[in-house]
């Protein structure tokens, strides 16, 4: 089910979330996706402080920010937990290296690490807050 093109609502939710969650675990990378197989977008997070034993801490502290309030433009399910070690996030920390800035990229879809996709939205690290 495609669900569109990204919004701005989403974008400002979704940096509301990564600064509140980058006091818990530095961000080093964060990104919209939109699956090519399902036509979802997925809000990615992913910090070096991220491992296969504190996933569920991650998700917890996700849980619990978006908790403090009513969130309409995201879900906790479209929220991803990731290491700087996924194949992915690589690809994105690559980009960000390349086009170094203060602005979003766009990456306008094909193949982004090991799955394809339709869209992706980068956000700069640090993640400005929205007005």
């Amino acid at each position: 089910m495609d669900q569109g093109p990204l919004v701005n609502e989403q974008i400002d939710a979704g940096a509301k979330l990564i600064n509140a969650f980058d006091k818990y675990k530095p961000v080093q990378a964060a990104f919209w996706v939109k699956e090519s197989d399902d036509g979802q977008w997925y809000l990615y997070l992913a910090s070096d402080q991220i491992d296969d034993s504190n996933f569920d801490l991650a998700y917890g502290e996700i849980l619990r920010v978006l908790g403090a309030g009513p969130h309409l433009w995201l879900d906790p399910f479209q929220v991803k937990v990731t290491g700087v070690e996924d194949p992915m996030t690589k690809v994105v920390l690559g980009l960000m290296r390349k086009y170094p800035g203060r602005m979003p990229l766009r990456y306008p879809g094909g193949q982004l690490g090991p799955l394809n996709i339709e869209d992706a939205y980068i956000y700069p690290i640090p993640v400005p807050m929205p007005a």
